[in-house]
């Protein structure tokens, strides 16, 4: 008993000890930046959250108020945030996890910081039915109170970049979804605030818990490769260094290595290997400026001095100096030829516009700290009115809107004029439409066509950055459904759905009138029961859905429908049968008996990791949308029937349910042994020549002995391009037949699809 007091004690310490030291270096942190030195109320904050999450521990082991420590030291340390941030961001998580109120908060720091605290605590609580999207409910929450005080949204994105550094002690389900809600909600959020480093490490994070393998391979070659990087970046550098010390400037020049996540995208969106990525390294030029006023010009004279050195590309010159991104990048991007023949990009700032791309809006907040409002904040403010746009509509799945949302969050930027010469900033690949939306819902609504560039176009006609736009339209005009497809902006996407929705429930009513009729004309009276079997005997997953298909007339109710609710047994076999599930179709072993699907249940024990093998691969559903074969990274997910569906952990679907139902993902492994055979589609390009045909089916058929289930090849203008279905047993041998295939002379270019 002694012993284990003693070690309690000792334990007690030991935490003691660590709490401190982290506290002193929040202060020393604190006290080191240009911030008011308000020391008295930060302390008053840590005593308060420290005696409230006293005696409780996170799952890692440590103290509970070492996590608030952390996101307090985030917010100072790598946002630049003040004193009303840190208390805030210490007291994140008092309300939602113990006794006291956001009363008790207001009581004794005042109505800023608990304002922030109440507003953190709603994005985090909250109750919602099985149904709904708690993670996405949560980000319209967390967009409501970003208007409010956008202090919210920076703590919040702290709280979860340190969620992310700690993710390990987490099971490997909760991993998926954190990471995945990290990836689709909180790096683009990151980005769209300007949280450049913060947006890439959480990216980072997310990459390395969802494919660890993948993430260690492309770290080793990044350290395999350091030291070829390191000379050509002191070769290349060493003549700008000459240029901009005979200007007389102050600088610093750092290399920018691609980071592990943006060189896996671009393997899987290029289909190159790590080897064949020539823009992992680039260079960031940060200069004081001898003129403050001068900065922008001193940028440009800097790039003269650069284009003395180097030839420059004369289409990758990127002028974000003079007009900033709407998160408030600047920076002037050049890529200049170095002399070994490879294309580097230079980004030139000056040391407050690099402030502004490591921080973004962060940096201009804290300004605020001092009471100070600046014109900084009109593009976020811009956007905020969008989102609150969006928000009025009645949304009718959490999901809708998270898609709408995410549009914008990523988007690349151009710039258009209107008729009078008014400069909008608006994402590429937008349309003459979402610029009607734009300026104005009616403008949008009733927009028929547009004149860019005094050239008559269609309202689906896409805007190149420099375009003056004048939107046409005519009063009898209304939205259509293939509106949608032809929009990319939140806003437009937003307002056309919502114009859309207030039509369909117009049908819906209908709907619900028809079936209200035909139930009253069998004596049978409108119930929750009878409408959830009429969905599930015409597959449709929601009774919305039904009566839209009853008042469109596409589903007619007849004897078949009555029958199913008076329990009359259909005669005949089902078709399909388990195998419909499974994407294989051959197997080596005939003896195969038809398993029952997994349904989940209580008692089912989701931290376990679904192990599929040759036996038990009848029981999962594999749908269409990735095919996932052995040596994938998959993940379960629990479907509406409760059986497990298997996903490929990069599908896109998967990304939703990640993002939406995190509760329902399930950690899912391969244990295959090479007896059952899947599909897979690989894609090749090249010089079209005699023989090339015979040369692909020689090498897949006799060398390797692989069973090709179909071949095209088409050739025009000398460039052929094929597709080649095989049978395979696992990912090891797509790539190894992908290999062998790059070896064919004139075959340019093999990639897997799906």
């Amino acid at each position: 008993m002694e012993d284990t007091d003693q070690k309690n004690k000792e334990r007690e310490a030991a935490d003691n000890e660590m709490i401190e030291k982290a506290f002193h270096h929040l202060l020393d942190t604190y006290l080191a930046s240009r911030h008011r030195k308000k020391v008295d109320i930060i302390t008053k904050a840590f005593n308060f959250a420290r005696q409230a999450h006293k005696g409780v521990r996170r799952l890692s082991g440590e103290p509970y108020i070492m996590h608030p420590i952390a996101v307090a030291q985030i917010a100072c340390e790598e946002m630049g945030l003040g004193s009303t941030s840190i208390c805030a961001a210490l007291l994140h998580d008092v309300v939602e996890d113990t006794d006291y109120t956001v009363e008790d908060i207001e009581n004794i720091f005042g109505a800023k910081i608990a304002s922030i605290v109440d507003g953190l605590t709603k994005i985090s609580g909250g109750i919602f039915g099985d149904k709904a999207s708690t993670q996405a409910e949560n980000f319209k929450k967390l967009l409501l109170t970003m208007s409010d005080d956008i202090r919210v949204i920076l703590i919040k994105i702290c709280d979860r970049l340190h969620n992310m550094r700690t993710l390990s002690s987490q099971p490997a389900n909760k991993q998926y979804k954190i990471a995945g809600e990290t990836l689709y909600i909180y790096a683009p959020l990151a980005h769209r605030l300007g949280l450049n480093k913060i947006k890439n490490e959480l990216e980072d994070l997310s990459f390395k818990f969802e494919h660890p393998e993948e993430y260690e391979k492309i770290e080793q070659k990044l350290a395999f490769t350091e030291k070829d990087r390191n000379k050509l970046f002191d070769d290349f550098t060493a003549p700008i260094r000459e240029a901009l010390d005979k200007m007389g400037l102050k600088y610093s020049i750092k290399a920018r290595v691609k980071t592990p996540y943006s060189i896996w995208t671009k393997m899987q969106n290029k289909h190159v290997t790590f080897e064949e990525i020539y823009d992992i390294l680039a260079v960031r030029i940060v200069f004081v400026p001898l003129k403050r006023e001068e900065e922008v010009n001193e940028c440009f004279q800097i790039y003269v001095s650069l284009n003395k050195i180097y030839k420059s590309h004369p289409d990758r010159l990127r002028d974000w100096v003079n007009h900033p991104k709407a998160n408030g990048y600047q920076a002037l991007h050049v890529t200049l030829m170095s002399r070994t023949g490879q294309w580097i990009e230079v980004q030139i700032r000056s040391d407050r516009m690099n402030e502004i791309a490591e921080q973004g809006f962060a940096a201009h907040w804290k300004y605020k700290e001092h009471d100070q409002q600046g014109d900084d904040d009109n593009e976020l403010n811009d956007w905020l009115r969008t989102i609150k746009e969006i928000l009025d509509d009645p949304q009718p799945d959490a999901m809708d809107f998270l898609d709408t949302i995410k549009l914008n969050l990523f988007a690349s930027e151009i710039f258009v004029f209107t008729p009078k010469g008014e400069i909008k900033t608006m994402p590429a690949d937008c349309t003459a439409l979402d610029f009607a939306f734009t300026i104005h819902t009616f403008l949008g609504s009733h927009c028929i066509g547009a004149k860019v560039n005094h050239k008559l176009v269609p309202m689906s006609h896409k805007l190149k950055s420099g375009d003056q736009v004048e939107i046409l339209t005519s009063k009898s005009q209304h939205p259509k459904p293939e509106w949608i497809n032809f929009v990319c902006t939140a806003k437009a996407k937003g307002k056309i759905q919502a114009i859309l929705r207030r039509d369909s429930k117009e049908v819906q009513r209908r709907g619900e009138e028809i079936l209200r009729q035909w139930l009253q004309d069998h004596d049978m009276t409108p119930a929750t029961s009878i409408i959830d079997k009429l969905c599930a005997f015409h597959d449709i997953l929601k009774p919305e859905s039904f009566f839209q298909a009853l008042g469109e007339r596409s589903i007619i109710l007849g004897d078949k429908d009555l029958d199913e609710l008076l329990g009359k047994k259909k005669t005949g076999s089902s078709s399909g049968g388990w195998r419909k599930f499974v994407p294989f179709l051959k197997s080596k072993d005939k003896t195969s008996v038809k398993p029952d699907l997994l349904v989940v249940g209580r008692e089912f024990n989701r931290k376990i990791p679904c192990v599929i093998t040759e036996d038990t691969i009848g029981m999962y559903i594999f749908p269409d949308c990735c095919h996932p074969i052995p040596g994938d990274d998959i993940l379960g997910f629990i479907n509406s029937k409760n059986q497990v569906e298997i996903h490929k952990r990069t599908c896109s679907v998967a990304t939703k349910f990640k993002s939406s139902f995190g509760n329902r993902i399930l950690d899912a492994k391969w244990d295959m042994h090479k007896r059952l055979f899947f599909d897979a589609v690989i894609e090749i390009r090249g010089i079209d020549r005699k023989a090339m045909l015979f040369d692909v089916s020689q090498v897949l058929s006799k060398d390797l002995d692989v069973n090709i289930h179909k071949l095209t090849i088409s050739a025009d203008q000398g460039i052929f391009v094929g597709t080649i279905e095989i049978k395979v047993h696992d990912r090891d041998e797509v790539v190894m037949i992908m290999k062998r295939l790059k070896t064919i002379d004139d075959l340019q270019e093999v990639s897997q699809i799906m």
